[in-house]
């Protein structure tokens, strides 16, 4: 007896299911693409479909062929090669071409330009990227569309998956830097800085009164930089923010970005520093075995209801480590009360648990390093900064309100009411630029015959 050697891949094409007589009979030229998969039969089926619609679209611009028509304003004008944008690439097609009956122009044809847009290329693109798919591999990634098709593909290589990507980002960066915020009522703006591998952009991320988070822009450079925090700020007023408004704003503690606030912002806006950055700046200042103690009372302290007895708990803490830690009592001395300015307005709940730090901005430039996680060598800083703004959308389409929003009302309150020292600055305008506080004396003194209202 004789044995027969079968290869595996000989028994698969044997044991492949051969389609019904009937089915192939009514598929036609479509039976390679149906033997491939459903989605690249109907792939065949879509692209028969839209020949068929471009050529109903010549006919009611020409009128049907064979019966000449005096009144037409159009001729057929043969056909042509195009592509249309399908399953992440561009593939060839051919299509009809139409002119006017004088043929001075050619008329376009809606339904090719619709296939032809190139938008859902680079969307795709761009999000294929955001997820951490690299150009070489983008190619991997399309769905099956059929040998025939994807042999006559354009745009998966890695050069064409880099311009499209490049082309998108910009476009991303010029959006969210040409943002209108005329409309835009804010109780919250967190500023804080993002490196990308020696890099350094500076992010603001604001908190409407409803709770929602926006991102507000951008800038090359480092919160340290007065000239750079004051040209992001000034630019989001440019656009339109209202300076007036209350606005809490929560920072890392750079002496730059404070002041580039008050420059931009006047001294009455609010500052709450961010505990977590201040706390580990001052544990970095002790040894191990003492940071568990002090971190404990830090924040207890902050935790307190009650923003004298919070303070005074503090200066004893800074008190205490002046002889043994003098560096880590002049870090919490520095900027001390600006980390109880949520105690300070009365801010209690879960807001005074979201707001007291930068985590809904740090949670933010997370999305854009996981974004970026791929990319090794950073070429420019137009390069990071498209990152960084395409990883800032990106987060924007998976944010939600922040924990405790039901009270910005009252933050906002709290913020736009005057206190009791506030004088109108003579050059100021805004809401509260003819406010004028009146106070009533007491007795008058041994030596005064006059008594009346100051104000």
């Amino acid at each position: 007896m004789t044995e027969t050697t079968v290869s595996v891949a000989e028994a698969a094409i044997g044991q492949e299911a051969v389609l019904p007589a009937c089915v192939q009979e009514a598929l036609g030229e479509l039976v390679g693409a149906a033997k491939e998969g459903l989605l690249a039969l109907s792939v065949g089926v879509g692209l028969g479909v839209m020949a068929e619609l471009m050529e109903e679209e010549v006919t009611d611009a020409v009128g049907p062929k064979g019966k000449h028509d005096q009144d037409r304003i159009a001729v057929r004008h043969g056909h042509e090669g195009g592509e249309v944008t399908l399953g992440g690439r561009r593939v060839a097609v051919e299509r009809p071409r139409v002119r006017t009956a004088d043929g001075e122009s050619e008329l376009p044809l809606v339904s090719y330009q619709h296939f032809a847009d190139r938008d859902p290329l680079t969307r795709l693109v761009l999000e294929q990227m955001l997820a951490g798919v690299s150009s070489r591999r983008f190619r991997r990634t399309r769905e099956p569309v059929g040998s025939d098709v994807d042999s006559e593909a354009r745009s998966t290589s890695k050069s064409a998956v880099s311009r499209e990507f490049v082309a998108r980002t910009r476009e991303n960066l010029h959006a969210l830097m040409s943002r209108r915020l005329d409309d835009v009522r804010l109780a919250v703006m967190m500023i804080d800085a993002i490196e990308l591998k020696g890099r350094t952009n500076v992010v603001a991320l604001g908190i409407t009164t409803e709770g929602v988070k926006i991102p507000l822009g951008l800038w090359e450079g480092s919160t340290e930089n007065a000239t750079v925090a004051t040209a992001l700020l000034s630019d989001l007023v440019d656009r339109g923010l209202d300076p007036e408004q209350g606005i809490l704003f929560v920072i890392d503690g750079a002496k730059a970005l404070r002041k580039a606030i008050r420059t931009v912002f006047g001294e009455r806006a609010p500052v709450q520093r961010c505990v977590r950055h201040k706390e580990r700046n001052l544990l970095d200042h002790l040894p191990e075995r003492a940071r568990p103690p002090v971190k404990r009372r830090l924040r207890r302290a902050w935790a307190e209801a009650d923003h004298g007895r919070a303070l005074e708990q503090l200066r004893v803490l800074a008190a205490e480590l002046d002889r043994s830690h003098p560096g880590a009592a002049a870090s919490l001395r520095e900027g001390l009360q600006e980390t109880l300015t949520l105690t300070r307005l009365a801010i209690r709940g879960n807001l005074n648990k979201t707001l007291p730090s930068t985590n809904p901005c740090e949670s933010m430039i997370e999305c854009v390093r996981r974004s970026a996680r791929n990319v090794k060598h950073w070429q420019s800083g137009d390069m990071a900064l498209r990152w960084t703004a395409a990883g800032m959308l990106e987060a924007e389409r998976q944010f939600r309100r922040i924990i405790g929003y039901t009270d910005l009302a009252k933050l906002v309150t709290a913020i736009e009411r005057p206190r009791p020292t506030d004088r109108p600055h003579p050059h100021r305008r805004g809401r509260y630029a003819h406010h004028h506080l009146t106070v009533t004396p007491g007795p008058p003194s041994r030596n005064s015959t006059t008594s009346g209202t100051s104000s």
